[in-house]
């Protein structure tokens, strides 16, 4: 038997060709800081009010820091947003 042709990769592994993720982190937090996103800042998640406590800096599972760099406690929860996902109160 041959052996099997491999193509692609298997889902949830993360190309050698890249961008490391600290710096893609790194780089949506400062993007986000940049667009006024600070610490302490009031912001609207939808039509429900919050305040921006930090920012994502994980760089595995469901939510990483790179597509979600802000953590927001509003009156349901913590939760870690998209910048797209919040503006500015």
């Amino acid at each position: 038997m041959a052996a099997k042709e491999r193509k692609g990769s298997r889902p949830g592994k993360v190309r050698g060709d890249r961008e490391p993720p600290a710096r893609s982190i790194g780089s949506a937090v400062s993007a986000a800081i940049n667009l006024g996103f600070v610490v302490g800042r009031e912001v609207l998640v939808g039509n429900i009010p919050g305040l921006v406590v930090g920012y994502n800096i994980a760089s595995f599972g469901r939510f990483i820091g790179s597509a979600y760099p802000l953590v927001v406690r509003t009156a349901l929860g913590v939760t870690k947003c998209a910048v797209d996902e919040v503006n500015l109160a």
